[in-house]
């Protein structure tokens, strides 16, 4: 039987002492958590967004269509029309002051928050020993960029937490990719793990009943209808086991029961449709115009499935979507803002995290 009993200890590994001479440097004993959001463009100028737009749609991922058929399309026809288009959209929004997009200035702040929520009251002994980033999927910073400065850090445990609180392939899973082919390239890989969905955490559906009554309280008129606006999917993508219309579904389900709503007080819909394929119905723009025709005269949209404000729930909710409501019959509309960085929202994401670190001490 070999003799075990020299091998290094844990304890031992972690404080290592005086190294051979000629031996690289290294930190260790670290603990990481990185923050993973969609992403967003460097500018809202042609090329750059021709560039984000290219990386975004070319993710097999979210675009599921054959090469053959996919490639030319969207480089001879999409990204000639589109980056002008969507460049406008984001300009409409953009944070001037720091030349960036609402989804990066949001995302930073729930870092900067999470942050400040790591101490030893909340976290316990090991809160000395976890360092907070953020990235994004698309765009910068970059999901490689800032696992590297956490390895860099000394970092030999991270924890990914994509902020997406329902699971979706084009979402969730495509944040994963982009950080497991950065650790293909690594020759010390960090131990990981991925933070699990919470589409019904208790925290995250109390933290939106709370963002929802406050967000009515503040309104001059009280909606006749709450449409919880998810972004949509292609159908053919639940067809073959995507759980996110199931996890949009339950969302709404225990909103609805926290709130104490109706179905048709709160509805559920799907936003942000793009192509011919049949999307997740029922289609939110379609619903709005619908119910402006029927003879609903004020409504009040969120957006769930959002951790931050970003294009989708600024620009197409509360602008294009506002018009459609307005020009169709109706007269009052409202946008509630996503949790964001507020108290509830980093509530959320610290409660998932504690419960996610357990166990490493």
């Amino acid at each position: 039987m070999n003799d075990l009993s020299n091998l290094p200890t844990a304890a031992s590994m972690k404080a290592v002492g005086p190294l051979p001479s000629g031996h690289p440097a290294f930190k260790m004993g670290k603990i990481g958590v990185l923050l993973m959001n969609l992403g967003t463009p460097d500018g809202t100028d042609y090329w750059n967004m021709r560039k984000y737009l290219k990386e975004f749609l070319s993710d097999r991922r979210v675009i599921e269509t054959t090469r053959l058929i996919w490639w030319p399309v969207l480089n001879l026809i999409i990204l000639s029309i589109r980056p002008s288009r969507k460049g406008k959209d984001y300009a409409s929004i953009w944070n001037t002051e720091r030349d960036e997009s609402p989804l990066k200035t949001v995302t930073r702040s729930q870092m900067e928050g999470l942050a400040a929520r790591v101490t030893q009251a909340e976290f316990g002994p090991k809160a000395d020993k976890i360092i907070v980033d953020w990235a994004m999927r698309y765009g910068n910073p970059s999901v490689k960029e800032r696992l590297l400065a956490l390895q860099a850090q000394g970092c030999d445990r991270i924890l990914l937490v994509p902020l997406y609180p329902q699971y979706s392939a084009a979402t969730s899973a495509t944040a994963c990719d982009k950080a497991f082919e950065a650790l293909m390239q690594m020759r010390w890989q960090p131990t990981i793990r991925v933070a699990h969905p919470y589409f019904d955490e208790p925290a995250y559906i109390a933290a939106l009943a709370r963002s929802v009554t406050e967000g009515l309280a503040k309104l001059d008129f009280e909606p006749e209808v709450i449409l919880a606006s998810f972004h949509g999917v292609p159908q053919e993508y639940l067809n073959k086991g995507d759980p996110y219309h199931c996890h949009c579904a339950k969302t709404a389900r225990l909103l609805r029961e926290a709130l104490g709503m109706s179905k048709d007080k709160l509805r559920l819909t799907f936003q942000s449709r793009f192509g011919p394929a049949k999307w997740l119905q029922p289609y939110t723009d379609k619903t709005v115009i619908e119910l402006a025709k029927s003879g609903v005269k004020n409504l009040a949209v969120i957006t769930p499935g959002f951790s931050a404000d970003c294009l989708e729930t600024i620009e197409e909710i509360g602008v294009e979507n506002a018009e459609y409501f307005l020009h169709n019959g109706g007269e009052k509309f409202a946008r509630i803002e996503c949790l964001n960085d507020s108290d509830g929202g980093l509530s959320v994401i610290t409660d998932l995290v504690k419960r996610e670190l357990s166990g490493w001490e």
